[in-house]
């Protein structure tokens, strides 16, 4: 796998670090714990709760790895270099979807931070690649899952990535 860079606003940067502090202060802790409590229970050879809890310490220091080399290619975006001329990362997008004709925003950010639900998405989703670089005024056509969409861009802003 190639390292690539993982582009991160400030507040994406600081929840990855939270999380990381949280996983190897507190949930360490009581992993080892649940360990350490089904080792009590005597023969580990057939233990499922010494399995189970070493099967989660396992996805936990997998965890804190992802974080940590997330971490190390980390590439945070500067507010002060968004240009609000066109649509880049860390900004905020408000399209009109011309079938539906219906007005969406969107924040574009790094793959790691995106969350469709907050409708955050990746620079690295159809609609986030086909919307970076667009000015306001631009439309777009985007592959989606149901087929085709186009958008036009309504306004550039900058999106919430302080932290």
């Amino acid at each position: 796998m190639v390292d690539k860079e993982v582009v991160l606003t400030l507040k994406g940067l600081k929840k990855i670090e939270d999380e990381l502090e949280h996983l190897k202060t507190v949930r360490r802790k009581e992993v080892a714990e649940r360990i350490k409590q089904a080792i009590a229970f005597g023969d580990i050879s057939e233990n499922s709760e010494y399995d189970e809890a070493k099967n989660e310490q396992a996805q936990m220091e997998e965890r804190i790895m992802k974080l940590e080399g997330m971490l190390k290619k980390a590439r945070v975006i500067d507010e002060d270099d968004i240009n609000l001329d066109q649509v880049s990362i860390g900004t905020t997008v408000q399209v009109e979807d011309i079938e539906f004709d219906e007005i969406v925003e969107y924040t574009i950010v790094g793959s790691a931070e995106a969350d469709p639900y907050e409708l955050k998405i990746s620079n690295e989703s159809p609609v986030g690649r086909a919307l970076l670089g667009k000015k306001i005024g631009d439309t777009v056509e985007v592959q989606i899952p149901d087929g085709v969409t186009t958008y036009k861009v309504l306004k550039i802003e900058k999106g919430e990535i302080d932290g």
